[in-house]
Parts: structure tokens; sequence; C-alpha cells
């Protein structure tokens, strides 16, 4: 029989899955594969080196009571000393934005995009006060991809950021922009956070493309619900970001201290001990949707339409009463959840029907997004 959940306050089992979820983005062990447009492919043999070499030290260390009890003491400390640090910076969103870099001017690029009366003239001095952006969209329209948009003679190189606005043309950009300011926030050139990176940023970009087609679906504004399905991960990029940054310099600083020393078996449990997942995963878990908001309100965006969604889906509001848009983004995630969850069978028929029935998928919404691909976005 089935069992339904339709509306009302999240019930235990759709908190429980979606948490399976998280988890198995930050957790989980699986290596993903490369994607179109991959993000930090430069390190991926550094992640793989690195993994074969903590297993190597842990299957040997597990052989010695000694060094076991060493590492188990030094990686204890390790850990203990960067979830601190983590927990320190989490509990004042000012740092946070101190030390992610994120600007004013990032978010009042999104928020403009939102507008529908907003001209290239009044993006453009924006977009060139990010010189991260400006790359990021030159190197697109230079592309082997994006030829068709360039000029005739395919050699030519353009470099000239308003040659390379007009070319991209205003509703590319509502696209865009946001794609490359969730990417610029995931972490980049840490090894230790490759396979994670990577699966988080699929589930983002899985979440707006489901966002996008039931917008269409129910005349809504689709670069809202984009925008928003890819915000939904703001927070959780950061933390995941701030997080790697500090293991890496707590772990690379002690690592250094130890090889000065001359103690070869503190400096094997360094080196062997991992970057904390799961304290990093409970972090997600506590802070990711409150921060999503906050963060933007000390930007002083607490008026966007992008605050307004991400703060009703902080909320443990009825379905039934999220405003239209915030319910788009809701149902978006829920199926890119469901659909990752299926792909690691972490996820049973029932709890797939728990999870449809509380978002209040209709046949017809079900129908769109599974002719979907979720395997690409098109950019251009």
């Amino acid at each position: 029989m089935a069992i339904s959940v339709a509306g009302g306050v999240r019930p235990g089992k759709v908190i429980e899955i979606e948490r399976r979820l998280y988890n198995q983005l930050i957790v989980g062990k699986q290596v993903v594969g490369s994607m179109l447009d991959e993000l930090n492919t430069e390190i991926e043999e550094s992640a793989n080196k690195l993994d074969i070499e903590r297993k190597a030290l842990k299957l040997r260390i597990e052989k010695q009571v000694q060094e076991r009890n060493i590492y188990l003491e030094v990686s204890n400390h390790l850990t203990h000393t960067v979830n601190n640090a983590v927990e320190h910076q989490m509990a004042i969103p000012q740092s946070i934005i101190d030390s992610a870099g994120i600007t004013e001017s990032q978010i009042l690029l999104l928020d403009l995009l939102l507008s529908p009366d907003l001209n290239l003239n009044r993006l453009r001095p924006i977009i060139e006060d990010n010189s991260w952006l400006c790359r990021d969209l030159i190197n697109l329209i230079n592309s082997p991809a994006s030829r068709h948009r360039r000029p005739k003679n395919s050699d030519v190189q353009v470099t000239d950021i308003k040659l390379v606005i007009n070319y991209i043309g205003l509703e590319n950009l509502r696209l865009l922009i946001p794609y490359f300011c969730l990417r610029n926030w995931l972490p980049s050139g840490n090894a230790n956070l490759l396979w994670i990176t990577r699966k988080l940023w699929r589930y983002s970009i899985m979440s707006a493309i489901a966002a996008q087609a039931l917008a269409e679906l129910h005349d809504k504004e689709p670069s809202l619900t984009y925008t928003c399905a890819l915000m939904y991960q703001f927070a959780t990029s950061i933390i995941l970001n701030q997080s790697g940054q500090i293991f890496e310099k707590t772990w690379g600083t002690w690592l250094r201290e130890a090889s000065q020393s001359r103690d070869k078996q503190v400096y094997d449990a360094i080196m062997a001990t991992d970057f904390p997942a799961e304290s990093v995963f409970e972090q997600v878990m506590q802070h990711g949707h409150t921060l999503n908001w906050q963060l933007l309100n000390l930007l002083k965006f607490e008026d966007s339409k992008m605050t307004r969604i991400l703060k009703e889906l902080d909320h443990d509001y009825h379905f039934s009463e999220l405003s239209a848009d915030a319910a788009i983004v809701a149902k978006a995630s829920c199926y890119a959840k469901v659909l990752l969850l299926e792909e690691q069978q972490l996820i049973d028929p029932q709890e797939k029907r728990i999870m449809f029935d509380y978002y209040e998928f209709s046949a017809q919404e079900l129908l769109r997004l599974k002719a979907q691909n979720f395997r690409k976005l098109d950019l251009l």
C-alpha cells in the first residue's frame, strides 16, 4: 500500500533520505568519472596518488601496534584541531565572507540578471570587476564548442570582454553567470576534495536542469528557479572550500614540522590522516541552508528574490505554503537527490514514492523530468 506524506512539515523519513544524499556526496568514497566542462582535471593524478599513498601507509601502520597508537593519537589531534577551526569560522558568518572572498559585486550580478529590463551596458562593468569571470567567459567563447558564435575566421581569439559579452547575449548570460559563480565558489586545486567537488557539482547541475524544466512547464521564470537551484548549494560549496583550505594549511604545517624534526612515525601518521569528511558533513547539515540566506543578508541582499526563496527553503513551512518558485526549487532538488541515490542503489522504490509524494509531484512533472538530459547543461 502506498504511503502518502503529501504536504506538511517534512517527515523524518524524508529528512533521513535527504541526509543520505549529502552523506553520499561528502563522505562517500566512490570515484566520479570525468564530466563535460570538468573541474580540477589537473589535480586528478595528485588525488589518485594521495589516495594510494594513504591506503599503503594505513595498511602498514595497522600491522605495527606502536605505530598504530601514534597514528591514532596524532590523527585524532590533527582532526580535532581542524574541526575546531571550522566550527569557529561557521559560528561567525562575516568571517566566512571575508575568508572566502565572496563579494557584493558577485551577488549583484546574480540579482541583476533576474531583472526583466536589464541591459548589457549595466552588466559589463560589474563583470569586468571579477577577473575570474572575465577569464571563464573569454575561454568559453574561444572554445571549439562555441566557434559558431565567433567571427568567420576561426583562428581569431576574442579577448575583449565587451565583444565577448555581446557575442554571448543577455539570455545566455542569465545561464552562464550563475553557473560560473557556483563553480568559482567550489573547492579547486585541492586533491583532498576532488571527488567531493565533482559529486556536489553534478548534483547542483542536475538540480538546475530540473528547475529550468519545471519552471518552463508551469510558465514561471526559468532564470530565477535555475539560479536559486544553483544557489541552494552556495553555502555548502563555501563550507567545503573553507574546510578544505583549513585542513590543507594545518596538514601541511604539521607535515613540515614533523619532517624538520625527522620523526618518521609522526610524519607518516599525519600523511595518512584523511580530510575529516564526517564532521564537515555535519557542519553542512547544521549550517548549510541557513547560511545560504544569512550570507546574502550580510551582503545587503535581504530583499533579493534569491534570498527570499532560499530563506523559505530553510524554514519548515508546509510544502503547500511555499511560493511557486520555492516549490519548484525544492522539487528540482528532490528529483536530483533521487536520481543520484538510485545510481548508487541507496534508495528503494517505496522511499522514492515517499519523496515524490511529499513534494507533490504530478505525473506530468515526472514525465517532463524523465525526458531531460541530466548529463549535460547546454551552455551555448
